[in-house]
């Protein structure tokens, strides 16, 4: 008897394993290209690998997080960030019985849109491209897996199913898409619900552990945060006395994990209410089936706040992004008023795409390293 699982084997162990609301591969939209089914691969276990293969997934390795490449070879960037994120969604996903590949999918490809340079990047090409119908980087990374990513003889992008673009877009941004985007319904589905949810808790927990370790974060004042206090002692308590950076690094293990369990928990009790029983009636629920309980959502918002305050605005992550955005804004000036400057092939996106998207496109994709080293050559050659 042969030890091969086919594609069909890994989808009747689905229809199996697998609740009633998760995304079920053998039942998936589909791909705006049709294609032949993989022998051995799921739909979403292709998207994944797609995902994982892309230019602009690599390019993520050279992409801020909180701090500039150069800052710090232990801080996280957008790639490990990325990594970390997916693999609390497959958590989750395996917890709630959902579909892992596809969690996995949407978590990995949630930033390959983001600019360099962060959050300071994309507000430069959001009031740039303010006149031309904006820019978010969430409609940017559907924009790169659909149409900027050239991998394959028979169609633009990468060719994802339905589902895993469902999950990538989210809402709220609504300028001109070369292709038709998933349907506005309510709620996105389960594995898109926890692929947010696992960013969140992702980010949050290590934008902790690196600003500990690069010391803007002073550990008193985060002793004054409920959440942080509480699951610090409870981990001092569970394995005593310790130099401060392991209690700090047990106590981000601590807080994911509780994290993680509140989700999980209180995510399962809201889908069983729900009365859902398949992924079309979770895209018509009024409300996210995937949340955090009554009592852990505050203390993890306290949390967040504590962040936003003490750490993404602080004195100096302000002034590592001054110079980034003025570097991203001179390259926009630059290309738009000689595009000869341009790559041919961004050129030859002008009529397509439009000059100025296509000059977006081209700066969005750029590594934090590559745009200042782009900056630096136009400004010498005058």
């Amino acid at each position: 008897m042969s030890g091969l699982r086919t594609r069909e084997a890994f989808e009747r162990e689905e229809s199996e394993r697998l609740a009633p609301v998760a995304a079920h591969s053998a039942a998936s939209r589909g791909r705006q290209v049709p294609e032949p089914e993989h022998a051995y691969r799921t739909a979403y276990q292709r998207d994944r690998d797609r995902i994982v293969h892309s230019s602009a997934f690599r390019r993520l390795e050279y992409k801020t997080q909180v701090f500039v490449y150069h800052e710090g070879d232990h801080h996280r960037n957008r790639l490990t960030h990325s990594l970390e994120g997916s693999q609390i969604a497959r958590t989750l996903a395996r917890m709630l019985r959902l579909n892992e590949e596809l969690a996995e999918s949407i978590a990995l490809a949630h930033d390959l849109g983001h600019t360099p340079f962060g959050h300071a990047g994309e507000r430069v090409l959001a009031r740039l491209m303010k006149p031309h119908g904006g820019f978010d980087h969430n409609r940017q990374s559907l924009r790169v897996v659909d149409w900027l990513e050239e991998r394959y003889p028979g169609f633009r992008g990468l060719n994802l199913t339905y589902e895993s673009r469902e999950g990538i877009l989210k809402h709220g941004c609504h300028w001109e898409h070369p292709l038709p985007v998933p349907e506005a319904t309510p709620q996105r589905g389960l594995e898109a619900q926890i692929a947010d949810r696992a960013d969140e808790i992702a980010y949050t927990n290590h934008d902790i552990d690196d600003g500990l370790r690069s010391g803007l974060l002073d550990p008193e004042e985060l002793v004054g945060i409920d959440l942080w206090r509480e699951t610090r002692e409870a981990t001092r308590r569970r394995i005593g006395e310790t130099p401060p950076r392991v209690l700090h690094a047990q106590t981000v293990v601590a807080l994911i994990n509780a994290l993680v369990i509140d989700l999980a928990e209180t995510s399962s009790a809201r889908i069983e209410r729900s009365g859902a029983r398949s992924i079309d009636e979770v895209r018509a629920c009024r409300e996210p089936l995937i949340a955090f309980s009554a009592e852990m959502a505050p203390r993890f918002a306290a949390l967040k706040r504590f962040l936003f305050e003490r750490l993404y605005h602080h004195p100096r992550v302000v002034e590592m992004n001054e110079p980034a955005q003025r570097v991203l804004g001179e390259l926009f000036e630059a290309y738009s008023a000689d595009p000869a400057r341009l790559p041919e092939s961004v050129r030859a996106r002008f009529e397509l795409d439009g000059r100025e998207r296509a000059i977006a496109d081209y700066i969005a994709g750029m590594t934090d390293r590559f745009a200042h080293s782009e900056q630096r050559r136009l400004a010498e050659a005058g």
